[in-house]
């Protein structure tokens, strides 16, 4: 039982892995890290410098949008997992799975709604440069 549970959840995550194969790679030397550092420290001390609010957002979206697969996906297995549990499991494994379904929920909801106001956030940031 136990045995097949294992392929399964095998199965899915290698899918997982063939599906949603992000590989963004965005090297550069440290020397390269601390004298743009020091560039732009000295640029705002001279008030030069601004900041990109598009490449900001940009970089908030991919964020999100990288963290909010990597959630869906996470609560996928885990649905997935117990309710293989529930159908192929006997009257105490069921009970335990009931048991289970609480926690998850409220993960659900915490994971999720907090995806959500980040999104109302950034939203709202982004509607104030034009407002002022």
């Amino acid at each position: 039982m136990k045995k097949i549970i294992t392929k399964i959840f095998i199965v899915i995550c290698m899918m997982n892995m063939i599906v949603f194969n992000i590989n963004t790679v965005q090297a550069s030397a440290l020397g390269n890290v601390f004298s743009g550092g020091d560039a732009f420290i000295l640029a705002g001390k001279k008030g030069e410098a601004t900041l990109d609010t598009d490449k900001l957002q940009s970089a908030s979206s991919d964020i999100y949008n990288i963290l909010l697969v990597i959630g869906i996906c996470v609560a996928i297995i885990t649905i997935s997992i117990l309710g293989i549990k529930f159908m192929i499991g006997s009257i105490e494994e069921k009970a335990q799975v009931k048991e289970a379904l609480v926690p998850f929920i409220i993960g659900c909801i915490v994971v999720f709604g907090a995806f959500g106001i980040w999104k109302i956030v950034t939203q709202i940031g982004s509607m104030i440069p034009t407002i002022f």
